[in-house]
């Protein structure tokens, strides 16, 4: 049983970075996988990243590999997107999401993977 708020969403230019941040409530949050996902208008949500419990895997969507990492700080339960070289395509409202508990390695692009999701932010990239 997990509780997810993101936040750090905003306006910013293509080529600049920001970074997203999902607050886990709970005294588990290292019992759970993490994911990002996105969703754009009229698009349905789409992976984005995972992270495994311990931080020590990682996965990626091909449209965000190398500008785009996803990190987490089990002492804070909290999970991170820092995400650079924004493009106009990487807007999209971002969901935290997290596991349904108990997998120790990282989840996969699936939404059924995951168990819990947050309420979302907005990132919107001008060009």
């Amino acid at each position: 049983q997990v509780h997810l708020v993101e936040s750090g969403g905003g306006l910013v230019q293509a080529g600049t970075s920001l970074r997203l941040s999902c607050a886990a409530s709970g005294r588990d949050f290292s019992n759970y996988a993490m994911g990002w996902f996105r969703q754009a208008p009229g698009k349905e949500r789409e992976f984005v990243a995972a992270i495994s419990r311990s931080g020590g895997s990682t996965r990626y969507a091909d449209s965000v590999k190398g500008r785009f990492t996803i990190s987490r700080d089990n002492a804070k339960n909290t999970v991170y997107l820092q995400m650079n070289s924004l493009k106009p395509e990487d807007t999209a409202v971002y969901y935290c999401a997290a596991g349904w508990g108990a997998y120790t390695g990282v989840l996969g692009p699936t939404e059924k993977e995951y168990g819990y999701w947050g309420q979302g932010t907005q990132v919107t990239v001008s060009s």
